[in-house]
């Protein structure tokens, strides 16, 4: 059997006026967070759908990374990723790219094989696959 997490969403009025909530009752994180046009194509305060789907997916790139740098034998010290998340707004709103930025410190690895492993970690974390239909690409400096 699998896992199971869920969110809830309520909405009230058209889609330009109108106004919602975002919540994640399961890990309180989000409770009755406003989302709405303006804070998905303007700049009022609070969320939209891109931001969510970039907070998950380099969650869980980073968490698949740490995960294969350790079966490799390189446990990091520190993993930093940042995921930007593009919505076209040309033949109607779409997904349209998924850049991930990684600043790593991983003692003893070389270049090529941090690489190899931080490529493998974009192509198989489950958020990845889910996106698949996403360009996604990944910027990956090791440091230090």
């Amino acid at each position: 059997m699998g896992i199971s997490r869920h969110a809830a969403a309520h909405w009230e009025g058209d889609l330009k006026t109108g106004k919602g909530t975002i919540s994640t009752p399961q890990s309180g994180l989000l409770a009755d967070t406003p989302y709405g046009f303006n804070t998905r194509f303007g700049d009022v305060k609070g969320t939209n759908p891109e931001e969510l789907i970039a907070a998950a997916h380099a969650a869980c790139f980073t968490m698949a990374l740490s995960n294969k740098l350790a079966e490799a034998g390189h446990v990091a010290e520190a993993l930093d990723t940042r995921a930007e998340v593009d919505l076209s707004l040309e033949g109607g709103p779409t997904l349209s790219a998924i850049r991930l930025k990684l600043k790593a410190k991983v003692p003893g690895i070389d270049e090529a094989k941090f690489r190899a492993v931080a490529d493998d970690a974009k192509q198989n974390c489950p958020v990845s696959k889910a996106l698949s239909a996403v360009p996604i690409t990944l910027e990956a400096e090791l440091i230090g």
